[in-house]
């Protein structure tokens, strides 16, 4: 009973899949799959790499979410930064050192859009310059991919890709450099159950195909109780979930 009911419910998701014809169609299935289901907080303890030509610098950073649209980087105990919103805050040494407007990509695509409601999600990635005229079907590390914003052989415009199966963003490339003639690629990678979502435990960014930095994620807990200051610039300092 319990193997029928999976492949029913695998069938359903199936031919749902097979009704998106548009980006607008595929941003509000990603949210309905996985509204009210999907874990509100998260932390996790990240281990990153920093690979440089002659060296791999590693570190352990601290991160915390409260969905939709608050993220929190503890690099140490005084540096890091914090998202809330639209408004990026970057801390050095405890103090304040930058402050500006910033929509984070990773986290609208990664874990908003099955908070917010699509036409707030459209929005947004259509200030970050995704063309929404465009919507095909690849495959990806062996599975069906939905990609918007770039036709079959572009692997420069900007452009994400969606897994079809399970409506999970696995993938982003984007112009990079002074001039926009490298490209800067992000992949979410091994996903895993957590909670009643999902998480890439893996996440590589790439520029001209070098990793430049991957992150590894471990004591991964959803809907850990959190308090709302640690998303505040005001509390930095006197805060924590660690």
């Amino acid at each position: 009973m319990k193997k029928f009911l999976v492949l029913s419910l695998f069938v359903v998701h199936l031919l749902a899949a097979q009704g998106i014809q548009t980006p607008e169609q595929l941003i509000k299935a990603m949210h309905d799959r996985y509204d009210g289901k999907w874990y509100k907080t998260l932390t996790f303890v990240q281990k990153t790499s920093q690979i440089k030509p002659d060296t791999t610098l590693v570190s352990t950073w601290y991160e915390s979410f409260a969905f939709p649209g608050k993220m929190r980087i503890d690099m140490d105990s005084t540096s890091g930064m914090i998202i809330n919103g639209d408004s990026l805050y970057v801390f050095r040494d405890g103090k304040l050192t930058a402050t500006r407007l910033f929509t984070h990509t990773l986290l609208v695509l990664g874990f908003d859009v099955y908070f917010m409601q699509p036409q707030a999600v459209i929005a947004k990635l259509n200030e970050l310059h995704f063309d929404f005229s465009l919507l095909r079907e690849d495959t990806w590390q062996g599975r069906p991919v939905y990609v918007v914003g770039a036709k079959a052989g572009d692997l420069h415009t900007t452009q994400f890709w969606i897994d079809k199966e399970r409506l999970l963003f696995v993938r982003l490339l984007e112009p990079a450099g002074a001039d926009g003639t490298k490209t800067r690629e992000t992949q979410f990678n091994k996903y895993v159950h957590l909670g009643n979502g999902w998480l890439a435990p893996e996440v590589v960014f790439m520029v001209e195909n070098k990793v430049l930095m991957k992150e590894e994620y471990s004591d991964s807990r959803a809907n850990p109780k959190l308090d709302l200051k640690l998303f505040d610039p005001k509390y930095w300092t006197t805060t924590r979930w660690w």
